[in-house]
């Protein structure tokens, strides 16, 4: 296998781009999304599975006020997931937490309710990785998932999120404790296969 030397310099993260792909889009998130993405910060759903303890109704004003400065953020990458059928917003996707010195980073997606089962989220995840490790010369990427979202854990493997080990008790929902698995994919194993692990020998 070939080594990769990687630039210890700063990934461009100011520079947003717009990732394409057969069916969604990936592009800036702006502050015109949200109300397109407002459902997924009310539905109960999306907040269990993600984690998300919150008290009442969201505040739209903050929310739109955090969405307004991601085009100025140097320091992670905020993309609108866009179905290209519809051209509808239908969740974000995030690089962020950068480490420097390790050259990673953490991943999360999140789509509104209604959008789940088509593999629009498995697109857009290979999306915005390859576009961290190709463009933007990332070693490691990595996520948590909770142990009651199956689903999520399928689609990240689909994509060659491997396993590393589990966090116990990570989470108290309602009075029961969950654990998290965390999962990463690396840049040797992206080289050898784009993303598609399943069509592919050992890395």
């Amino acid at each position: 296998m070939v080594d990769h030397v990687r630039s210890a310099s700063r990934p461009d993260f100011l520079s947003k781009p717009t990732l394409r792909g057969q069916r969604v889009l990936l592009r800036p998130v702006t502050v015109a999304d949200v109300p397109a993405l407002m459902p997924m910060f009310r539905d109960a759903e999306v907040s269990r599975l993600t984690g998300s303890h919150g008290d009442g109704e969201p505040d739209e004003a903050q929310i739109r006020t955090w969405y307004d400065t991601r085009r100025d953020q140097d320091d992670r990458l905020d993309l609108a997931v866009v179905e290209q059928t519809t051209g509808n917003v239908i969740g974000e996707a995030v690089l962020h937490e950068w480490d420097p010195a390790n050259e990673s980073c953490d991943f999360r997606i999140c789509l509104v309710p209604g959008t789940h089962g088509r593999g629009l989220g498995t697109e857009a995840t290979r999306l915005i990785v390859g576009h961290g490790f190709e463009t933007l010369g990332m070693h490691r990427i990595s996520l948590e998932v909770y142990a009651f979202n199956p689903r999520a854990r399928r689609a990240y493997e689909k994509v060659g999120f491997v396993t590393e080990g589990v966090l116990r008790d990570a989470l108290l929902w309602e009075g029961k404790r969950v654990n998290a698995t965390v999962m990463s994919i690396l840049s040797p194993e992206w080289s050898h296969h784009h993303g598609h692990p399943q069509t592919t020998g050992p890395v």
